[in-house]
């Protein structure tokens, strides 16, 4: 695996070992960032975080800063080494936690305020584990993502793509093998992605 684009382009990154996680392939990070455009300024939150592929990837793309949640501990030693390889460790903060235990209770683990925050969040939790629509339900109630911020969610192409959840619009699905990405806009219905 390899940054794609941007300040960090080319560096390789590290995966955990082990089948703990499931990285982003690089083919599908480059379709999806093609899709994303210009991250100029954005403020990223990396759901399950795995490598912090994605989230690193955003930050090579000028993106401000970027959250990282992940409980598996060697993921979390992965993705800090990761920011450290690619030098954009000063944007990126790692949260040891549990995704659903995070967004229980952000305020437990962001002391300072995160009210409408993130315009970018990136959630790709594990397929067989039907999170999906739960953790969304509970990232529309912690106000951390901005009005009109985008959600992209990773999920197996065997699973059903909900039109909206959480006050999250879906604004279109791409599919790449055994692997879905879909793209949901929060409380935006006129504008895509």
């Amino acid at each position: 695996m390899r940054i794609i684009a941007g300040k960090a382009r080319g560096v390789p990154i590290k995966a955990p070992k082990g089948n703990t996680t499931r990285p982003t392939t690089d083919r599908v990070r480059e379709s999806l960032f093609a899709i994303l455009g210009d991250l100029s300024g954005a403020r990223v939150l990396d759901l399950f975080a795995g490598s912090g592929a994605l989230g690193l990837e955003a930050l090579s793309r000028g993106a401000e800063e970027a959250l990282f949640l992940e409980k598996d501990r060697r993921a979390v030693q992965v993705i800090k080494e990761n920011l450290a390889k690619t030098k954009l460790a000063p944007a990126g903060r790692v949260i040891p936690v549990d995704t659903l235990r995070f967004l229980a209770d952000p305020g437990r683990y962001l002391p300072e305020s995160r009210e409408n925050y993130y315009s970018l969040v990136f959630l790709d939790p594990p397929y067989a584990s039907g999170l999906y629509q739960k953790v969304i339900g509970l990232l529309a109630e912690s106000g951390l993502v901005a009005p009109g911020g985008i959600l992209v969610v990773e999920q197996a192409a065997r699973d059903e793509v909900v039109p909206e959840v959480g006050g999250f619009l879906w604004r279109r699905s791409e599919r790449y093998g055994d692997t879905v990405i879909s793209f949901f806009r929060r409380g935006e219905a006129e504008v895509s992605p």
